[in-house]
């Protein structure tokens, strides 16, 4: 059990300090909108819309990956070569595993993929482990925006047979696609993480995202006897002794 915790307080005090911070998550959400405002208003640059890319039907043109819509949305996954399921990317799973399904995008007229570095005979596995039902491709050898660094969500605008790089984010910008991030930030011990502010005498955070790998047990960290946490859904995810990590394409 953790030893800090919040002040009790009546309800009235309680609502009184509630909406004093409604105020500022308000002008948070304000903000928020504005700043999309502008990220509306960014200059494009045109790509070669030719570019293959490879999925489970062969090289096709990046223009196809629109499905007939104006708008794509990527992830860009990391690989490592070679190495077994619990083997890739933890923080990429965080992303993949919270859009596998895309139809409210799709509702609206945005598509969605997953790009990804791995040669395609060593991904097609993996996502059948997984059970992931989002279009993937390997972007393996292809240079910036469409290749190049991964871990990235990457926006693009396709005007007929014409496509347009609109806006790119990396490092904590990826974290809207986890949910269940936010969640944790309304909860009173956040993430969990060492970076947090909490109040004297409440429980020290650890690494960041050391959640985000568990061993058999349930125990969070990034050991040799961990997998990406969803693998543990997945029918066949036994107790691994080693990640078999080597080379790391990114």
């Amino acid at each position: 059990m953790s030893t800090g915790m919040p002040p009790v307080a009546d309800q009235a005090t309680w609502q009184r300090a509630r909406d004093e911070l409604l105020l500022r998550e308000k002008a948070h959400t304000r903000e928020g909108d504005a700043i999309a405002a502008a990220r509306r208003r960014l200059p494009m640059v045109e790509i070669d819309a030719s570019v293959e890319v490879t999925g489970p039907d062969g090289p096709v043109p990046f223009v196809s990956l629109f499905d007939g819509r104006e708008e794509l949305v990527v992830y860009k996954h990391m690989w490592h070569d070679g190495a077994p399921h619990q083997g890739q990317c933890e923080g990429c799973t965080v992303s993949a595993w919270h859009l596998r399904d895309a139809v409210y995008l799709n509702a609206r007229g945005v598509s969605f993929a997953i790009l990804c570095e791995g040669p395609w005979d060593e991904i097609a596995p993996f996502l059948r482990f997984m059970g992931y039902t989002q279009p993937w491709y390997s972007v393996r050898g292809l240079g910036w925006p469409i290749g190049g660094e991964m871990g990235h969500f990457t926006v693009f605008l396709r005007r007929g047979d014409r496509v347009f790089l609109t806006y790119d984010t990396t490092g904590r910008g990826t974290e809207i696609a986890d949910g269940q991030l936010q969640l944790l930030d309304l909860t009173p011990y956040g993430r969990g993480e060492a970076w947090q502010e909490v109040p004297d005498g409440w429980p020290e955070g650890r690494e960041a995202c050391w959640y985000w790998r568990t061993d058999d047990t349930g125990a969070g960290g990034g050991t040799p006897t961990s997998r990406p946490a969803p693998q543990w859904t997945r029918p066949g995810a036994d107790p691994v002794t080693t990640l078999g990590r080597h080379a790391h394409h990114h």
